[in-house]
Formats: C-alpha cells, structure tokens, sequence
C-alpha cells in the first residue's frame, strides 16, 4: 500500500502501535460499563443464565466478520474504515451514505454515553459528599474530551490505557474471587447449555451483546496514524475482538456462578436496578472498599468510551472533508497536532447542544438521552457492518489479490446477511427495545435511512461537480 505523505494536512502518521489502537478500540465497547450496566439487563430481560453462551455466538460472529474486514484493510487504508470500504467496493454513492451513517452512528454513541456518565458521576460524587446536577458532569467531561480530542492522537491513547487496565483489574479481581470460592453453589457449564442460551427472549440477549461490542471496529479508524499498519491494524482487530469476547464470556459466566443458574432471575427481579448487580456481587466476593473503587471505575469507564467515540468521530469528519463529502474546511489537520481538531471542534459543539436540549426538556440522562442514542449509534453500526460485509465481496470480485476465498466471500455473505437480519429487527422492534414512545419510536430509528440518502445525494452531487475526486473517494491515503 502506498505511504500517506508528510505534510500540514495529514493525520499523525507513525504514532499509534498494536497495544495504542487495541486499548482505543477497547475502550469504546467499555468493558466495565458492559458488564455492570449491560450484561445485567441482557439477563434480566433476555436469556438469563443464557447470556454466556450468546456471547460465544456473537464473539464467532464478529470473529468471522473481522477476517473479510481486516482482509481488506490490507489493501484499503482510509482513516475512513466504513465509508472507505464501502465506497471501494460498492461504489462512492453507497460511500457518502456509509459516511454520514457512521458519522452518526458515532455521534449519537459518545452523546448518550454523556448522560450515562453524568448520572453516574453525580452519584459517585455524592457518597463524598458533592452533590451536583448529572448534567454538570456531563460538561466537564464535554471539557475535558474536547481537550484531548483536540491534541495528539497518542496523548488520548496513553490516558485511555490507564483507565482501560484500571477497570479490567477490578473486574478480573471479582472474576477471580468468584472462581476461588466457587461460587454460590459450584461452578458448572449450565449457561453455555442450548436450554440455557434459548431461554426467555433470546433475541433481546444476541443484540445486547452485539451492543456490547460496539466500538471494536474501530482498529481501521486509525490506520493513517498506525505504525506499519498492515500487520497493526489487523492484529488489533483481532486482539479486540479475541480479549472484548473473552472477556464477556469469563465475566458474564462468573456473574452467574456468583447467586448460581436457579437464584440468577429471582436476584435481578429483587434489585431496583440491575446496573447494581455487579455491585451486589462486589460487595459479596470483594468487600466494601475494592467495591467503592469498582464504582469509581465504572464512571471512568464510560469516560473512556466517550473520549474513545470522540476520537473516531472527528476522523470521519475529517475523512468526509477531505473527500469532499462535508466541507474542506473539516478535512483540514492541525498544523502542529497533526489532529482532525476541526471534527473535534464540531463535535464538542454538537455534544454541548444536544446535551442542552435534553436538560431542558427535562429529559432522564439515562432512560432518555443514553438509551434512546446509543442505540440509534447500534443500530448504524448494524447497518454500517453489513454494507462493509458486501462491499468486501464486490471489492475481491474481479481481483481477489491474493486473498482466499474464505475472507472474500464466504465470511463476508455470512455475515452480511446476519448483520442485515439483526438491523431489521432492531429497527421493528426500536421503540419497545428503548422505551421510545409514539412517533420517537419511528423517528429516531429513521434518522439512520435519513441520513444515508443525504449522504447518498451528497456524493452525487459530488460525481456532478468533481468526477475526479468522485472517482478517488475511499482510495488509500
């Protein structure tokens, strides 16, 4: 592949190594605030016990569908990922719609974690004895991101890594207290059981634990500023995949062995909140004091995710720029960061406003502005991997140059059409998933449809006006 060259409007090339863009990516999907805040309400409202053996199911899934995705970042290099697959296999139109899907995708994922993090912080904050509105929280992380963001890539990337092995250690340290002890009632393999995975609503389980995985696709976000990116890249990929996969599984199995399979749904149902399920077993395996510092990781686990969606948003802006989708102006690198600050810019502002409006609808930061966002941003990103899926078959379709037919065509069928299964589900059953009443229900699912014809009509205006630069959209950088 050919090397980006020096200069004012490049990306800081040569920066970010393997564990740099696997500690980014990881961040993303949030392991802490999986399993604290997702993995109980996939039990309680999903397949119970079940859920472990769902996360091997989607961990395979996404496993398969990386081998199509990382066999193309060999030969595509784009710090556009999404859209730059999508536009070399299916073409530039598809290409402006995959754009401003994954620009929304990602924004919507960052902004609704603020109200999660908001509400979060303003609880920790109160045990000490500082009470302040979530949303106060919620605008010095806004601050605090727009900071990073703004800087040099690997600045971001060391303070990720920190807080990313803070949280993994102290669940790590529950799993392992869990296993010592074992458990309420013995260790046993009853939630990989077939029984055990198609329990309940199996359904609502697989697309949590999808949720769950969001932001491990990101490795090819940062290829333009990865050292020697055609062996990092991939092998971030499947580190993030493999360690994210693994994780769920070890956690989510041991959270179960904790009360044991037949005390799992009547513990959940007892809770006034399953977030604080994790915490119940904390306080069980681990004692008050390493329990009071899971909450405090749990607040900088979210922040992680916020300052890692952050990031990868404002590179899909630059990229959108630089193509000539958005204006030039947002495809524009800072001269001595060599940051995509004007995407960061735009998406400080963008989080303030959003962010505003919700407090002044009075709106519940979590109930409202987390769940309703983030999965809008999971339903694009549904949407996003099966377009990438097929794109890579088309790709690979008159020249496979030298990859197997495995990873351009099997895989990438396979899970393209799951991917589409589970973004028509999602988009069905939106508003009973999220608690969207009414209209909201279908408007905000729409907003992904909406936002792909725009983008759609955009790149056509673009073949319209500069065929040249049409015709290079997606192209290696």
């Amino acid at each position: 592949m050919a090397e980006p060259t020096k200069g004012a409007n490049q990306l800081r090339g040569n920066s970010l190594g393997t564990s740099a863009i696997t500690f980014m990516v990881v961040s993303a999907a949030a392991p802490l605030t999986a399993a604290g805040g997702g993995i109980p309400p996939s039990m309680l409202f999903g397949n119970g016990a079940g859920i472990a053996g769902a996360f091997v199911i989607v961990t395979v899934i996404l496993l398969l569908f990386s081998v199509g995705y990382v066999a193309m970042a060999r030969h595509v290099r784009n710090a556009g990922a999404f859209y730059a697959f999508t536009a070399s296999g299916l073409g530039g139109r598809m290409g402006g719609a995959a754009a401003l899907v994954a620009i929304l995708a990602y924004n919507t994922m960052q902004i609704g974690l603020l109200g999660l993090l908001g509400a979060i912080a303003s609880g920790t904050f109160a045990e000490f004895g500082l009470v302040l509105p979530w949303y106060v929280w919620s605008y010095i992380a806004i601050a605090l991101v727009a900071v990073l963001g703004y800087r040099q890539v690997d600045l971001s990337a060391k303070v990720l890594m920190g807080l990313v092995l803070a949280e993994f250690l102290i669940v790590l340290a529950l799993d392992a207290a869990i296993l010592i002890s074992g458990g309420d009632s013995g260790l046993n393999a009853q939630p990989f059981s077939w029984a055990q995975v198609t329990s309940g609503t199996p359904s609502i389980g697989i697309l949590f634990c999808f949720a769950s995985f969001i932001g491990f696709e990101a490795t090819t976000i940062y290829a333009e500023e990865a050292k020697n990116p055609s062996i990092t890249v991939p092998r971030a990929t499947y580190l993030s995949v493999g360690i994210i996969g693994v994780f769920y599984i070890l956690t989510s199995w041991l959270m179960v062995m904790g009360v044991g399979v037949d005390n799992l749904m009547p513990t959940l149902q007892g809770l006034p909140d399953p977030a604080m399920f994790l915490f119940e077993l904390g306080g069980r395996y681990l004692g008050g004091t390493l329990t009071s510092i899971m909450g405090i990781l749990f607040m900088t686990s979210v922040f992680a995710a916020v300052l890692a969606f952050h990031n990868a948003v404002a590179r899909y802006k630059f990229v959108a720029g630089r193509e000539g989708i958005l204006p030039a102006r947002v495809g524009v690198t800072h001269a001595e960061h060599q940051s995509p600050h004007i995407g960061s810019v735009i998406q400080t502002v963008l989080a303030l406003v959003v962010v505003t409006g919700f407090v002044m609808g009075g709106l519940d930061p979590v109930l409202n502005l987390f769940v309703w966002l983030t999965q809008v941003g999971t339903l694009a990103v549904l949407g996003l991997m099966a377009l990438t899926s097929f794109a890579v078959v088309a790709f690979f379709a008159k020249d496979a140059r030298g990859e197997g037919p495995l990873s351009t065509k099997v895989f990438p069928v396979l899970t393209g059409v799951v991917m589409a299964i589970l973004f028509a589900i999602i988009f069905r059953d939106f508003g009973a998933l999220t608690g969207a009443a009414g209209w909201l229900g279908i408007a905000l699912p729409a907003l992904v449809l909406v936002v792909a014809v725009i983008g759609y009509i955009m790149a056509s205006n673009l073949a319209k006006s500069d065929p040249v630069r049409f015709g290079k959209m997606g192209q290696t950088k």
